[in-house]
């Protein structure tokens, strides 16, 4: 197989003509002798917005292969062979009984792995099956009910389920564990061209399907997946797990447990830390999130000529603020919605949601400060508690719902008192209110400079109208969970993974994550 790469094809024409003309050009073959080609990467470079070009890997096949490869001189065309992830793993103790914690893209994955090598788990997860989450969080972003156990962060899915649904990954990948799990998406649900983008995301909507189709899989093929049920406690022996309490009334006897927990649940953190499981602090992200029309992005990345042509633009920005904060964008969601992301009474903490079409008037993106010990404190839980801290000061300032402010009014320190000329695209009810409130000063002098900075890369990015709101506190855990090489915590037996364990950040790394854990555990059985 030979792959080519570095195809540039203006935006604008007809790519599979254009794609096919320039594959036989390049190889100097007749289409009589070309078997087939497939895309194996698309991305879009705008560097020049006069002209913006699709650029293409392809996989191409070729008679006479040999021939052509003795005497090609193009370095864009290499011999290229994909990797296949091989799941399955020789298991000695089929009777093993794994319980897996939390049912995001970790424990998800995790699961699965455990199923297609014949282990049959235990899932528990102390949210709703996805299905009457939604009406369950659609009824609070409308009534501000919350429900603590069932909400944006906990429930079938994690997380992730409300959000962009972004499944780009910066981990090497030998064994092909990405590709595994972007073509688990698509067996279950998932567009194709997940496979191909160099920025795929499946999108909040899409991903709610996908998820349940999973489920139906575990089942169906002997997993035990029990909603409603959160851990409560443990017991272990002789420094190994021996059985796990639930709902403050059951317990269940193990020897694994793959706690997949996701960096929202702080009670289990502490349930967890006072039966002496090691954890470590980590350092983590805050900050606000901000909207703008995404007709005002699309043009400032990709310009006038193409903006009507590329669907949703996205962006990534960082900078370095004078105080010594690092300012970045994250978790951006072109044509999305700002979403009330709370998980605990008279605390208030946002995230952003875009459906699979990324479709709403607006793009939106957290903007968020690093913090360390140096801000919260340097006991363990001192960053748990300043997260919460600030998601309690966000529920006061919004009086209960998420406050916002133009960013005008965030400049000079004022309480805005009506919009501008952007309309919000956000799904909960908010109020108005001054966010300088909200954050240290150290942290609000961080924002306003990379913003200041941030409008040198993208147009209009200081847009007096544009919408602030807050508190974006969920960038990433604040606690991790150290493990051994064969993924064992200082209790044996208990396999910390994902974002919750401090060893991921989004769906991908997470899933991946999951299923290093998996293979770790049937490795040893």
């Amino acid at each position: 197989m030979l792959r080519i790469s570095q195809i540039k094809i203006d935006c604008l024409l007809n790519q599979d003509e254009e794609l096919k003309r320039i594959v036989l050009k390049k190889l100097h073959i007749k289409e009589t002798e070309l078997i087939e080609y497939k895309i194996k990467r698309k991305s879009i470079d705008a560097r020049d917005k006069n002209q913006v070009f699709y650029v293409y890997e392809v996989d191409v096949s070729i008679k006479n292969e040999d021939i052509f490869l003795k005497h090609n001189k193009d370095k864009s065309i290499n011999i290229h062979e994909d990797i296949h992830y091989n799941y399955e793993i020789p298991v000695k103790n089929k009777q093993l009984r794994p319980i897996v914690v939390g049912l995001g893209p970790a424990g998800l994955f995790a699961s699965y792995i455990l199923i297609l090598n014949g282990i049959k788990p235990i899932i528990i997860e102390r949210g709703e099956d996805v299905d009457t989450r939604v009406k369950t969080i659609e009824y609070f972003w409308k009534n501000n009910n919350l429900k603590e156990n069932s909400n944006v962060q906990f429930g079938e899915g994690g997380a992730g389920t409300f959000s962009d649904g972004k499944l780009n990954t910066l981990t090497k990948d030998k064994e092909g564990r990405s590709n595994f799990v972007l073509e688990t998406f698509v067996n279950f649900g998932a567009n194709p061209d997940i496979l191909i983008s160099n920025t795929p995301h499946i999108g909040t909507d899409v991903l709610r399907t996908v998820i349940k189709n999973m489920r139906t899989f575990l089942i169906d093929n002997g997993a035990d997946i029990r909603f409603n049920t959160c851990l409560t406690n443990i017991k272990h022996q002789e420094n190994k797990i021996s059985s796990i309490e639930v709902n403050k009334s059951e317990w269940l006897d193990t020897t694994t447990l793959i706690l997949a927990i996701g960096h929202s649940a702080r009670d289990t953190f502490r349930v967890l830390n006072a039966n002496n499981l090691y954890m470590e602090s980590k350092p983590f992200a805050v900050g606000l999130r901000i909207q703008h029309p995404q007709d005002l992005i699309n043009e400032s990345q990709y310009g006038a000529k193409y903006k009507d042509h590329l669907g949703a633009a996205n962006y990534k920005l960082a900078y370095q603020s004078s105080n010594g904060h690092g300012v970045y964008s994250f978790c951006m969601c072109p044509g999305g919605y700002v979403v009330n992301a709370s998980s605990i009474d008279k605390h208030l903490a946002i995230n952003g949601m875009s459906n699979y079409k990324r479709d709403s008037k607006n793009a939106n993106s957290a903007l968020v400060v690093t913090v360390n010990e140096d801000i919260y404190g340097s006991e363990l839980f001192s960053g748990l508690i300043f997260q919460e801290a600030l998601e309690s000061k966000a529920y006061e300032l919004g009086k209960g719902l998420i406050p916002i402010q133009l960013l005008k009014d965030y400049y000079t320190n004022q309480k805005s008192t009506s919009l501008g000329n952007i309309t919000p695209e956000i799904k909960g009810r908010y109020n108005f209110a001054d966010l300088n409130e909200l954050l240290p000063e150290s942290l609000n002098i961080a924002l306003k400079e990379g913003i200041t900075n941030f409008a040198k890369k993208i147009e209009h990015f200081d847009h007096p109208d544009a919408i602030l709101a807050g508190i974006e506190s969920r960038t990433s855990s604040p606690i991790k969970i150290p493990r051994d090489e064969e993924f064992n915590s200082n209790i044996k037996g208990i396999y910390p993974c994902g974002e919750g364990a401090g060893y991921a950040g989004g769906i991908m790394t997470s899933a991946i994550d999951g299923i290093k854990v998996a293979e770790a555990i049937l490795k040893q059985n």
